[in-house]
């Protein structure tokens, strides 16, 4: 194959060159088929919304989806990676009601369940176009059209069966437990889905309100609540028995509480302290069993209004004293199951009152008119306003309240300690997430609610009857197949409402399906086998397959898509889901916050790729922070420091084309390793370096640590282009055809189609036009095999480093001294000779020095006689004539004539000394006369003194 300079095309041509071509020779489907199916490695995609607008931040994982596939396909391995959308649940239904004008769950009704999931339906198959073409640019390979989603028919029956095999094994029940719920979705939510939003957490303002509850004896207790609104359904209080409390007279008030309290309690609305007496001490198991009078005149009937006794009321904060509303409180509500204490709803689903003097208004409205109105009342003490985080719906932005509800969950208490186990066996980078994050999510984890009381989002497959005798029946389906046999019907859509409508009856039992619908994380859980519609059909595909090989999301999704895949399928299956995880960290804007559209703090990708590549822009994100687990904010900037590091591989093209062409020196199709046949230390060295560049890179991945995968590339493309190329240079000017220059030929062709191997899991673009321009191979670096690392001459290596060493302790030195390097010196003593490398000769021209001594340390000699300053000019006008032929427009290899003009004696000295030596490193044949026409004329200053060059091409 012959080269020809100059027909480099720039990154933005070549990269849309080459996903058209992709998709037109079908090279990603190439690159599955053409690997064996019984050699398979599974990725699990985490499918984004599709209502979600690709950005930077979300593309970040699609960069190290492509290039964790790209690298084991080479590796051998077939990967086959299918596309999938989230569709369901909170997300979808906002969207939808955003575009509909609805406004709350009651507003759904109002509407119309079938048009309302119709609606949904509609939204969710909206073109994904802006998604495929921005992958598309980004180089990721992924199969679009062969994708899932979550409302598929298929899919949602996948899940229907999971759900029926887990009840079946006695690991899901009905219950009810107190959740965060959403008053505007009217539905329980998860903690999982709350706190993985970090901006669910909203610093807000709430009344902090210290009630007076009167015992039957006569005596007030005094209590303290951030949530008046739940003092409606007060049925208990709590104290701490093994703590001190005290009677105290405030002004015209006498309460208790506790002792080691009343400071911070009692002050003024200053927060100065208030003048108090102790009337009497006790303990607080004296107060234990004690009755008190409804706070509202309301008695909630047997059990209700008694003094309990919990460990959880400290002396950190409030009184001492809790009031208890079970219904509205997680320890409230285990205290009242344990002590039978009535739990009792004064709040709709809706978060409306429904009894009391708020009937029909909105807790959240109301909230601080509560507390003045009690106050008023003398209910309350004082009231004090508190700011604190709290949480929010993360899709709606609703204020969350802690409410009991009937749900469905899942038992994760009895399979946590096989869920820990099973984590052991998963290889997570960072590996600190293993034990930490991940696992301390399960063994905080709570059993999980599975069902909300929503629309859009699969149906739970349960029917309930009752019997003659008022026994309740449950009935549980695990297939569409099952719901005929029983009811006689088959539905084209199993969503709501036409699901609901579907009834049967069984041993004299009418059955009717419960309204609910499943979490969409069970869902997302489901995903591994769900995709494939098992068991229903690719039974042993999956089965083959499974658990997968690779998995990768950001940091939150320990909590979500890592946690409940986990605890889905080692419930179902006993096994891991995935054995490898890359958990990333967050990427955000420019100004350091999440990146948003609203903010302005980050620019489009298309655009940011456009500008400085897409490679770019995927080798930043690959080897940034984020990769390690940790945020970082993208800079513009970077991804053009990354974009100008890049091009040093470029120039390195540009100048291999360039003489490959003046010399005809031609590529013979067979990319072997040229280190045996090498004789030149330096070829010995690159080429060693490039095998040990592979061979930490392929280390890494095979770990999934692409940070220390790619930590070493750019020093790599530095090393093979400010040292091999710099210092191979003149074996390329060279005239004669000799052995070395071909070596030189061979060494950094080969170097350059081997990086384009390296690169091309990180930067596709890069990678295969590099490889294209430098073998003419029609067939994609894409289908290539991995190449392994070859042999290192250690002693090479060695001897080169510690020669490098010197160089730069060398410039250091003269740096120091204020020397420039093209000033000539007249020796460097280093502490030792090597061996391997031609040793001195690096030395003298790196450092520009005469000769190299042995001794003992290295030390630089900094006089300059007037021969140094002398042949100093001369290396000035040698740089200045170069800068002229450049200017002027020539080419590397034409001759010129030349001839200077100074009025300055020791300049005019050192030129005529020197003029052999100017001659031969500008290519001089012979002086300019001086009544020619000059093409090009130059007028520079060298140390203040003026120098007029003129050239013209010989």
């Amino acid at each position: 194959m012959k080269f020809k300079s100059g027909t480099r095309r720039r990154a933005l041509e070549y990269e849309r060159d080459w996903v058209a071509r992709w998709k037109q020779d079908k090279t990603f489907e190439k690159s599955i088929e053409n690997r064996p199916k019984d050699n398979s490695y599974v990725f699990y995609d985490g499918p984004p919304f599709i209502t979600g607008v690709p950005h930077t931040g979300t593309l970040l994982v699609s960069v190290i989806k492509d290039a964790v596939p790209r690298y084991q396909t080479m590796k051998g391995k077939r990967v086959e990676r299918v596309w999938g959308w989230d569709t369901h649940g909170l997300p979808a239904e906002r969207y939808t009601e955003k575009k509909l004008g609805i406004n709350s769950r009651e507003e759904v009704i109002q509407y119309g369940i079938e048009k309302y999931i119709l609606a949904c339906r509609t939204n969710m198959v909206q073109t994904g176009s802006e998604w495929e073409d921005t992958v598309d640019r980004i180089g990721r390979w992924v199969d679009f059209k062969g994708g899932y989603a979550t409302m598929d028919k298929d899919y949602m029956e996948s899940v229907w069966w999971a759900f029926k095999e887990l009840y079946e094994k006695g690991k899901i029940y009905e219950g009810e437990k107190v959740l965060m719920y959403c008053t505007l979705d009217a539905t329980p939510l998860s903690k999982a889905e709350v706190t993985m939003d970090a901006g669910a957490y909203q610093d807000v303002t709430d009344p902090s309100v210290y009630v007076k509850f009167q015992l039957e004896d006569g005596s007030t207790l005094l209590a303290w609540t951030t949530t008046p609104w739940t003092l409606p359904a007060n049925t208990a209080l709590a104290v701490n028995e093994k703590l001190i409390y005290v009677e105290v007279s405030v002004g015209d008030d006498k309460f208790i509480l506790a002792k080691e309290l009343l400071t911070k309690v009692l002050q003024n609305e200053k927060h100065q302290p208030l003048e108090y007496k102790v009337i009497r001490e006790m303990k607080g198991k004296e107060l234990v069993g004690k009755s008190y009078k409804p706070l509202l005149g309301i008695d909630r009937g047997e059990g209700a209004h008694k003094v309990w006794s919990a460990d959880y009321v400290s002396h950190e904060d409030g009184t001492g004293i809790v009031h208890i509303a079970p219904a509205y409180g997680e320890e409230d509500f285990a205290l009242a199951r344990e002590k039978k204490i009535p739990v009792v709803h004064t709040i709709d689903e809706n978060g409306d009152f429904t009894e009391g003097d708020w009937k029909g208004q909105n807790v959240w409205e109301v909230n601080k008119q509560i507390a003045k109105d009690l106050k008023e009342r003398g209910v309350v003490w004082t009231i004090d306003y508190i700011r604190h985080s709290y949480p929010h719906c993360h899709r709606c932005g609703t204020k969350l309240m802690y409410r009991a509800h009937p749900s469905w969950f899942m038992d994760i208490d009895g399979q946590r300690e096989k869920m820990l186990e099973k984590n052991s066996k998963i290889n997570w980078f960072p590996a600190h997430v293993k034990y930490g994050r991940f696992a301390k999510n399960i063994e905080q984890a709570p059993d999980w609610n599975i069902s909300r009381d929503r629309f859009w989002a699969t149906a739970m497959p349960v029917w309930k009857g009752v019997d003659k005798d008022g026994k309740e029946h449950v009935k549980v389906v695990g297939s569409y197949a099952e719901l005929k046999e029983l009811s006689g019907v088959e539905l084209d859509d199993y969503h709501r409402p036409w699901v609901d409508d579907v009834t049967f009856e069984l041993d004299g039992v009418s059955y009717a399906r419960v309204d609910k619908v499943m979490d969409s994380w069970f869902e997302a859980g489901s995903m591994p086998f769900a995709q494939f519609h098992y068991p229903f059909e690719n039974k042993e595909k999956f089965e083959a397959n499974f658990p997968g090989d690779f998995i990768v999301e950001y940091i939150a999704q320990t909590r979500a898509w890592f946690y409940y895949m986990h605890a889905l399928n080692v419930a179902l299956f006993g096994e891991n889901s995935f054995k490898n995880v890359i958990v990333t960290g967050t990427l955000a804007g420019n100004d350091g916050r999440k990146m948003s559209k609203s903010y302005g703090n980050y620019t489009d990708t298309n655009e940011l790729m456009d500008k400085f590549s897409a490679d770019s822009l995927r080798y930043l994100l690959l080897s940034s922070p984020l990769l390690s687990g940790e945020d970082f904010a993208l800079q513009d900037k970077e991804v053009g420091d990354v974009a100008r590091k890049l091009s040093m591989i470029w120039n390195m093209y540009d100048f291999f084309t360039m003489y490959a062409e003046v010399d005809g020196w031609e590529f013979e199709g067979e990319i072997s390793d040229p280190l045996e046949s090498l004789k030149n230390p330096l070829d010995i060295w690159i080429v060693s370096r490039l095998h040990q560049l592979v061979a930490e890179v392929e280390k890494h991945m095979d770990g999934y640590n692409l940070p220390d995968a790619m930590s070493p590339i750019l020093p790599f493309i530095d090393d093979a282009s400010n040292w091999y190329v710099r210092r191979s240079r003149r074996r390329f000017w060279k005239t004669e055809d000799d052995g070395d220059k071909n070596d030189a030929y061979r060494t950094l062709h080969y170097v350059l189609v081997r990086l384009a191997y390296v690169l091309a899991p990180f930067t596709p673009f890069l990678a295969e036009e590099l490889y294209h321009n430098l073998t003419g191979d029609d067939e994609s670096i894409h289908l290539k095999d991995w190449l392994p690392a070859g042999r290192v001459d250690d002693a090479v290596m060695n001897d080169m480093d510690v020669t490098r060493d010197y160089v730069n302790q060398g410039l250091s030195s003269r740096a120091k001294a204020g020397i420039k390097v093209r000033q000539p010196l007249q020796s460097i003593t280093v502490p030792g000779r090597r061996d391997y490398v031609e040793f001195e000769s690096i030395l003298q021209e790196e450092l520009n020095v005469k000769e190299v001594k042995i001794g003992k340390e290295l030390l630089l000699d900094e006089t300059i006689t007037p021969e140094l300053k002398r042949e100093g000019l001369m290396r000035e006008v040698v740089r200045h004539v170069q800068a002229a032929r450049k200017d002027a427009g020539l080419n590397v290899d034409d001759r010129i004539r030349l001839s200077f003009a100074t009025s300055d004696d020791e300049l005019s000295r050192a030129i005529y000394e020197f003029r052999d030596a100017i001659a031969e490193e500008v290519l001089q044949i012979e002086p300019s006369s001086s009544s020619g026409q000059y093409a090009h004329t130059s007028n520079v200053k060298i140390d203040g003194c003026d120098l007029e060059i003129t050239l013209e091409k010989a």
